[in-house]
């Protein structure tokens, strides 16, 4: 949604933001010091799922106008009736000493067993999770879930020119669990299959790029085949979309395999590794088989141009669009809400407010 279109009152409502991506391990302050050493001996970091969330949805309240503080602890603890949104992580719930409504989410728990006891023990209002699987899975344990997936930057990820495809396909592995296995059941038959059409390939793998590498690499490749067993959300593979990149897209659904949970103490599914999708995006495969079956009518989909995967994200994961979803769930929980006390920083981070 065009932040034209958007009628915005800057008096109704200024979102309250909570994000740090480091907490302090040995003294306070010291998660500054650990990133500059960090920075000195192995360079600029990679940008993380968490801190690219956060980025894009601030990027999207930008442009839709819509006013917010980051990390203004002093404010919120003067002002216990004001929504709290606490995008991650999870140590900031044990820093401060919550009094308002909390919305909580996206990037803090992998499951409700992970704090069992969460909405009983803080002032937490409602969760928000990247999708609506992710959803389904909480909603037994969290009633108050709801899916909100952050927008994606169309404008940074954007179609190149034609001249530019000097690359046929873009391999995106990330195979996260079971890798003896799948490595030679899957993705050395993908590579054998391109090798043996003359297909020009190149591979990134997830965690081992920056997100200027895989900029680079989309605007050279004519398609994407995405090689992951299950995404919350799957920024990656939108950002190829918007792109313009159409994906081939190994979905194998079943359970959620994630070895911390499963089988022991979760069994949920089904799960997606494209949780948002339609035909424009591209094709769907389940395993070795299918891939085999479907390569063919994808790569001539890519060809004839068919797909229109950067349609898909216009249509429904711009920042604009997600930015005033989460807007207007933040909304809701305010107006729920009734004045509460004050609260405090707790470790001497802010004292004396009553």
């Amino acid at each position: 949604m065009p932040a034209k279109t958007f009628d915005y009152d800057p008096d109704d409502m200024i979102l309250n933001l909570f994000y740090e991506d480091k907490d302090d391990r040995w003294f306070p302050g010291d998660r500054h010091l650990r990133r500059m050493a960090r920075k000195m001996l192995f360079g600029e970091p990679r940008m993380s799922g968490q801190l690219r969330v956060f980025l894009n949805l601030c990027a999207g309240l930008d442009r839709l106008g819509i006013r917010y503080r980051v990390n203004d602890y002093g404010y919120i603890a003067q002002h216990p009736e004001e929504v709290a949104c606490i995008i991650g992580r999870t140590f900031l719930l044990d820093k401060f000493a919550w009094k308002n409504p909390i919305l909580l989410g996206v990037a803090a728990h992998n499951h409700p067993l992970d704090d069992p006891d969460l909405f009983k023990r803080l002032p937490v209002k409602k969760v928000v999770v990247p999708g609506d699987w992710y959803a389904d899975m909480y909603r037994p344990y969290w009633p108050e879930t709801e899916a909100w997936p952050v927008g994606i930057d169309t404008e940074l990820w954007a179609p190149s020119r034609p001249r530019d495809k000097t690359v046929d396909v873009l391999l995106y592995d990330k195979v996260s669990w079971d890798r003896d296995r799948y490595v030679p059941e899957l993705v050395e038959p993908v590579r054998a299959r391109l090798t043996r059409e003359g297909r020009s390939f190149t591979e990134l793998r997830y965690g081992s790029y920056k997100e200027e590498d895989y900029q680079a690499a989309l605007a050279r490749s004519r398609a994407m085949i995405f090689l992951c067993q299950n995404e919350s959300q799957g920024i990656a593979y939108q950002q190829a979309l918007s792109s313009g990149v159409p994906v081939f897209a190994w979905d194998p659904g079943g359970p959620w395999p994630d070895p911390d949970y499963y089988p022991h103490r979760v069994k949920f599914e089904p799960v997606s590794s494209v949780p948002y999708w339609d035909d424009r995006c591209g094709l769907k495969f389940t395993d070795h088989a299918g891939f085999e079956d479907r390569w063919t009518d994808f790569w001539a989909g890519c060809t004839s141009g068919k797909f229109d995967p950067r349609g898909y994200i216009m249509d429904n994961l711009t920042l604009e669009q997600r930015a005033l979803q989460y807007y207007e769930i933040a909304r809701s929980v305010a107006r729920q809400q009734v004045p509460a006390a004050s609260g405090m920083l707790v470790d001497g981070w802010l004292t004396g407010m009553g």
